[in-house]
């Protein structure tokens, strides 16, 4: 594996950064910070609804930092996490992914002395709370996996503990996607994905960990299984989902299954797919060819997902300071706006709005009428003036999670059974 780029000094090169430091004087924060990030290179590696060139680019011109992204899907971004701790520098995962990942000690715990808008990060990562009020869902949430005792911390910690597993990032309320022209009629529950009139039609992702989530929604909706705890189900449970999914699987009901963002986006562009799991910026891109896709809110809740920055054990040095820096950048403003447009929410919201128009701001956040034409983050027009998003405001929507994406206590279980099923 290729190491870090260090920083080459030179009469030149220190020149250069004296006049830069000049210039970053009379810029607002927080768009530019040390200068010695210059020349550094920092290996990034996630999905690819996180992972885009556009941050790279962005971060290279506010900090110097060069951001080499790798995209994979999410089980190979679990195996990488796991397996080949020299291959990377941040890691972008969720935070079930870490559940896997923390015990490998490939990742080192994060100091949130170091991180300025820690105190501005939502509750949902830091006691489990959106609102004082609010009861935390099913599954792996967020801040049961957020923070360990210290710095060589093994165990997850049950409150805050100023070391971080990762620094959150984004996150998002999950629930079908549908073709409002070619499905005719209201979609209201989970259980729909199985319903016989959209045999041939349907789909779920093939990512056992998520999938089973999606399977365990529909099956209580059908009510024909009553789960102790979604999140962590008994073999008996697992079975009893599979089955039902494997007898559906068998009598055609799935057109196909989908592992990546563009597959997700193609199925529901061409009309093979009117119902199927989907991510928050598969919406965005089937809309932005204006073709009818609807993030369908549903009575039985959302099952829900968040993604932080995680630091490879062995950054040290002006490196890791370089990844400090970026994370910051990260959280300060443009990159949380930028996500917001493809219908995610930011760890910070307070500075993304400072990104964001005030109409932008109202539908996405506050799930109020737009006022003017939305867009998405690459000017597609998404919503007119007078729609409004679907499934409301973040509170409406992070406010009924029923379940959290999870690892269980039968998790090599449950995958040999999902694999069972995909492969029926």
């Amino acid at each position: 594996m290729t190491t870090i780029s260090k920083v080459r000094y030179s009469r030149r090169s220190m020149l250069k950064s004296g006049a830069a430091a000049l210039t970053a004087a009379a810029l607002p924060a927080p768009m530019v910070w040390g200068q010695e990030s210059k020349n550094i290179t920092l290996r990034q590696f996630g999905t690819g609804v996180s992972n885009l060139n556009e941050v790279a680019k962005k971060v290279k011109e506010d900090l110097g930092i060069t951001l080499e992204m790798t995209a994979l899907d999410s089980d190979s971004v679990t195996q990488r996490a796991a397996t080949q701790p020299d291959s990377f520098d941040i890691a972008d995962i969720e935070y079930w992914i870490c559940k896997k990942v923390w015990p490998t000690g490939n990742l080192q715990a994060m100091d949130t002395s170091k991180i300025k808008n820690y105190d501005k990060i939502v509750g949902i990562f830091r006691d489990g709370k959106l609102t004082p009020d609010s009861v935390i869902a099913q599954g792996t949430a967020p801040h049961t996996v957020g923070f360990v005792d210290g710095p060589g911390g093994t165990s997850f910690a049950d409150h805050e503990t100023g070391w971080m597993t990762l620094i959150p990032t984004i996150y998002n309320a999950d629930t079908l996607g549908i073709r409002p022209d070619l499905i005719g009629r209201p979609i209201e529950h989970w259980s729909e994905l199985l319903n016989p009139e959209f045999k041939g039609k349907s789909s779920i992702l093939d990512i056992s960990s998520i999938g089973n989530m999606d399977a365990a929604m529909v099956c209580k909706s059908m009510g024909e299984i009553k789960y102790g705890d979604k999140g962590n189900m008994t073999r008996d449970e697992i079975d009893k989902t599979m089955a039902i999914f494997t007898e559906a699987k068998k009598n055609g009901q799935f057109r196909a299954f989908w592992k990546t963002f563009d597959e997700s986006v193609n199925l529901m562009a061409s009309g093979e797919v009117v119902i199927q799991s989907m991510w928050s910026p598969a919406i965005t891109a089937v809309k932005s060819r204006g073709i009818p896709c609807v993030y369908q809110p549903l009575a039985e809740g959302y099952r829900s997902w968040g993604g932080g920055l995680g630091l490879s054990a062995s950054l040290t040095g002006m490196e890791l300071d370089a990844a400090y820096e970026y994370i910051n950048w990260y959280l300060s403003g443009w990159v949380g706006g930028f996500f917001m447009r493809q219908g995610y929410y930011s760890a910070v919201p307070e500075t993304s709005k400072n990104y964001m128009s005030a109409n932008e701001w109202g539908y996405w956040f506050e799930g109020k009428p737009a006022t003017d034409v939305i867009t998405s983050p690459f000017g597609d027009p998404l919503a007119k003036a007078g729609e409004v998003r679907d499934g409301g405001s973040f509170f409406d929507r992070m406010g009924h999670i029923a379940a959290w994406n999870s690892v269980m206590d039968e998790n090599q279980y449950m995958v040999r059974k999902w694999n069972e099923f995909i492969a029926a």
